[in-house]
């Protein structure tokens, strides 16, 4: 205390401590925030492709179980295939529909006889859905009209070869999503081989 007056000193009111950085401690931070973006962000970039390679294919999936239990519930042959002008086209690109047959064609969405169910929105541009067929289509038991073969979707993400899933598809209706059965890292189909995109 100031003898004369009795009030404190100035500094005991005031601290004059050190805000901010200095220029090296910037420098530095800066340094190890760039070292370890430059770590992370290509697989950030895998995970984020592989997340939406696994979307894909579970709506796809989805789109398959919706079918095969409209077909048995309303006791009608119901398709999924990707229409244009009404036709099933071979372009899996394109928007997926799903549709409920009366008496008439497979291949062919009609009304008033035939119901759409649901329509999928086409897939990301450069990305690949591929299948060998025109359509998929459930009889009303929940089996396969057509094809009459085991199939199998394949969704290959563009320049992520290697992050390509498939959707296996057996003659009685089921549908199994791939998995890496050899924990390669890559997927494989119910009979081993591995998922490839042409």
């Amino acid at each position: 205390m100031d003898i004369i007056s009795g009030i404190p000193p100035f500094s005991i009111f005031f601290s004059y401590s050190r805000q901010g950085f200095t220029l090296i401690e910037l420098i530095v931070v800066i340094a190890v925030v760039g070292i370890l973006s430059a770590i992370a962000l290509p697989n950030m970039s895998d995970f984020l492709v592989k997340m939406h390679v696994d979307n894909q294919v579970t709506e796809i999936q989805r789109l398959l179980l919706t079918a095969r239990n409209m077909a048995i519930n309303t006791g009608k042959n119901t398709t999924v295939c990707p229409l244009s002008n009404g036709v099933c086209t071979t372009n899996w690109q394109n928007e997926i529909s799903i549709f409920t047959n009366g008496a008439n064609d497979n291949n062919k969405y009609e009304t008033p006889t035939d119901e759409l169910v649901k329509v999928k929105e086409a897939i990301k541009t450069g990305d690949k859905l591929q299948y060998a067929h025109k359509s998929v289509t459930y009889s009303p038991a929940g089996r396969l009209v057509a094809p009459t073969v085991v199939s199998i979707f394949k969704y290959c993400p563009k320049d992520k070869t290697d992050i390509s899933r498939g959707i296996d598809l057996s003659i009685s209706g089921r549908s199994y999503i791939s998995a890496d059965i050899d924990s390669d890292g890559k997927d494989e189909d119910r009979d081993g081989n591995e998922i490839t995109c042409i």
